[in-house]
């Protein structure tokens, strides 16, 4: 039988690990987006006989020392999820129960969802952009979670003392994890198409900017973000729907616009408008971004917000 005492202690020790491992591969990400190379145009010969420059290309250049502090950052991201991972077993085998019943724990397990989607979309070459981004969102989870919302484990309040608490919190947690990647691509596809377009405007080969030219491509960050919206989009729809459900058991009704409840539907309409916007001429990339930025506000404003200053039905998960 586990040492639930035991089980804590070795859960704030891994969590003190993750920052410190997640420190050093923000370092190594930081690293590597300095040394990241900008591509230039090469000179080419017309038919005519006129040198003139040919365009660079729009993937992101690496040089060998970039590539390692890469692959160095993305090893310790690795070893930070599995650490916070780790934490996350231990917190729930010290509670005997989900380990998502207090802000403090909703926040942990939310880095392992961030940083296990970082590692998942790697597979996409664009997402190696993102270490620094994605790391630091982790490294200021983590960092909350342990100076402002710490708890001791403690028995669940009655209302959440139900099977809705996994199904209806891991689906908002692992959406969560998905859309925080999705910002991340949006926000970087704003700087990446801002550039090309005073690049367009001003008939330069390339865009300008030392952080903007090593991005990739606007429509391969537009992708990216798109497919992550897109993966996330139905998992959020089903936990608002799961929390309805779960609020007719509790309290008798399916909806009462409690805080919570309405600013997860604004965050479902923000989101439901990107991929709409998405869809339609006129309104896809910059103006279609914005919802998806929207939606991730509302998104963290349910979480934080709600939570720390106004009162509901759902003011019981404490700090």
């Amino acid at each position: 039988m586990t040492d639930p005492t035991m089980m804590e202690s070795l859960s704030n020790l891994f969590v003190y690990s993750a920052i410190a491992v997640y420190s050093l591969a923000l370092l190594a990400h930081a690293a590597e987006t300095a040394t990241r190379t900008t591509p230039r145009a090469r000179a080419m010969v017309t038919p005519a006989g006129v040198t003139a420059q040919e365009p660079p290309s729009t993937a992101t250049t690496q040089t060998p020392r970039s590539a390692r502090w890469g692959a160095v950052g993305t090893s310790l991201a690795l070893a930070g999820f599995v650490l916070t991972l780790a934490a996350t077993v231990t917190r729930g085998l010290a509670a005997g129960r989900a380990p998502w019943g207090n802000m403090y724990e909703f926040a942990l397990v939310s880095t392992v969802a961030v940083g296990g989607a970082y590692l998942f979309f790697l597979t996409r070459e664009p997402v190696r952009a993102f270490g620094v981004w994605i790391v630091a969102l982790v490294l200021l989870a983590l960092g909350m979670a342990v100076t402002v919302f710490y708890t001791p484990v403690d028995e669940l309040v009655p209302v959440l003392d139900s099977y809705w608490l996994v199904i209806h919190v891991a689906a908002a947690i692992l959406s969560g994890g998905i859309f925080s990647l999705g910002a991340v691509a949006t926000a970087l596809f704003l700087v990446r198409d801002r550039a090309e377009r005073r690049a367009l405007s001003s008939g330069a080969p390339a865009p300008r900017g030392r952080y903007a030219a090593t991005l990739p491509a606007s429509t391969t960050l537009a992708q990216v973000a798109h497919a992550a919206h897109m993966f996330a989009f139905p998992i959020w729809t089903f936990a608002v729907l799961a929390g309805a459900v779960w609020a007719e058991n509790s309290w008798g009704r399916y909806w009462g616009w409690d805080p919570k409840e309405t600013w997860a539907f604004i965050t479902w309409v923000m989101y439901a408008a990107y991929l709409h916007a998405e869809s339609t001429a006129g309104w896809r990339g910059r103006r279609a971004a914005w919802f998806a930025l929207a939606g991730y506000a509302a998104f963290l404003f349910n979480f934080f917000g709600v939570n720390l200053w106004i009162s509901g039905l759902h003011s019981y998960a404490g700090v």
